[in-house]
């Protein structure tokens, strides 16, 4: 499989770096630059042929890769005509007859560490024509979002909308796979804009399709965001968050540990989160941890709820949390419920499930999606339900003193800690892990 960089861009927003010297995929992290790490990271993936499509100061690109033999890989260029810009897809014209089978698309400033071969595996899977990386982020509401439904791309949204609406936490990180089929839809020699151009005609008409993953991907596009993705190089978050490596995860409950517990949460609007809950998402976030919550819904098997109201509820949840830098990796609910004979109620999701706490199916298949080693997590509720699920799987459980604060009394088993709430929880992890 080939992939194509582009690395043409003039990088107006990080000039103050690059002093319009270098271009930006040439910045360093660690002393290696961007586009470096780009081509190793594409290597352990077994792609070997790369077409990087240069621009504004190209020369010093190809000056310092040559044709990628000192990287073990094929590297051919494509160069843009400074007076004659392509967008961001408008090269993919000229390159049609190298680019015969799926192929990787990803934008020279973005720093990522991914397993592509997952990605790869999800695209086939789904016999997509285009497979687009997305991931939650700690500033959705001024990033390009995906709307999707089991996984199919139906619309974008836009950062330029005035978003006073819910949403998910589903961030366009840059990084796409491809079938021929895209270049079906660049029929002349122009400027193309990827996504407006290009995928939003596909919607609808070809299969498209977010794969989703909590992988390192950050723009590099502001000085602020460059200095962060150097700190977390140096403190080895980046490759840590790579899919081909086990991942750890701190897994929360949702009510009474996250927001105000209210009995049968119905409505979007009775939910508020617990004062700190951002704050301490903010930093698992920060950490080596996925923040991954395991709820126990039973208001869709009771009737009460229908799974799309359930779904506006999260993303009112997303939206909060995203409003303060915060973000899920995972969320993950149980809708069924074991007693009968209620009105209304669900007959079909009346039953004994694998994966209604304290049973531990939501755990296996987090750790499934997300290549987890569960003995090295944590839980953290706010009752002996999750203290049990917990003890199930044989990692620790730790009750916050909200919500019911173990008082439901449901299973007789005792903490491996207690804590204040969620803050107060996850610092105390933190500092576990720092001995």
């Amino acid at each position: 499989m080939k992939a194509v960089i582009m690395a043409g861009g003039k990088g107006t927003r990080i000039s103050t770096i690059t002093n319009d010297e270098i271009p930006k995929p040439m910045l360093t992290v660690a002393g290696i630059p961007i586009l470096e790490h780009q081509i190793n990271c594409l290597k352990k993936s077994g792609i070997n042929e790369i077409i990087i499509v240069i621009g504004h100061l190209g020369d010093k690109i190809k000056d310092y890769f040559g044709d990628g033999a000192k990287w073990q890989v094929k590297i051919t260029y494509f160069a843009e005509n400074p007076e004659q810009l392509l967008g961001t897809a408008g090269s993919l014209y000229y390159l049609k007859e190298e680019l015969t089978d799926d192929f990787i698309l990803i934008f020279g400033d973005v720093f990522l560490s991914v397993d592509f071969k997952r990605m790869i595996a999800f695209h086939r899977a789904n016999k997509a024509d285009a497979t687009l990386l997305t991931h939650p982020n700690s500033h959705p509401f001024d990033s390009d979002l995906i709307i999707t439904k089991d996984n199919r791309v139906e619309a974008f949204d836009s950062k330029e909308n005035v978003r006073n609406y819910d949403y998910s936490n589903m961030v366009n990180s840059g990084i796409y796979l491809f079938s021929p089929k895209i270049l079906d839809y660049i029929t002349k020699p122009q400027k193309y804009n990827l996504e407006k151009d290009i995928i939003k005609a596909m919607l609808g008409v070809d299969r498209v399709f977010a794969y989703h993953s909590t992988e390192y991907v950050k723009d590099m596009g502001t000085p602020e965001r460059y200095q962060s993705v150097n700190d977390d190089y140096a403190n080895g978050i980046c490759e840590k968050r790579n899919l081909a490596n086990k991942q750890k995860a701190i897994f929360l409950d949702r009510d009474g540990t996250i927001n105000e517990h209210k009995s049968f949460l119905v409505h979007k609007e009775d939910l508020a989160l617990i004062p700190g809950v951002a704050e301490a998402i903010k930093l698992i976030n920060a950490s080596e941890y996925l923040c991954i919550v395991i709820t126990n819904q039973p208001i869709i098997a009771r009737g009460e709820s229908t799974v799309e109201n359930l779904n506006n509820i999260h993303r009112h949840l997303e939206t909060l949390l995203g409003n303060e830098g915060a973000y899920l990796d995972g969320l993950y609910y149980c809708p069924h419920h074991p007693d009968k004979g209620f009105e209304g109620e669900v007959p079909e999701l009346k039953i004994a499930c694998s994966c209604r706490k304290p049973q531990t199916g939501l755990l296996t298949q987090a750790a499934a999606d997300f290549n987890l080693d569960i003995a090295q997590s944590f839980v953290i509720g706010d009752s002996t339900c999750d203290i049990q699920m917990a003890h199930n799987v044989g990692i620790p459980g730790i009750l916050v003193q909200t919500g019911e604060a173990g008082r439901d009394g449901k299973y007789d088993v005792s903490p491996d800690e207690g804590a204040e709430d969620l803050l107060d929880a996850v610092q105390k992890i933190l500092k576990r892990k720092k001995r």
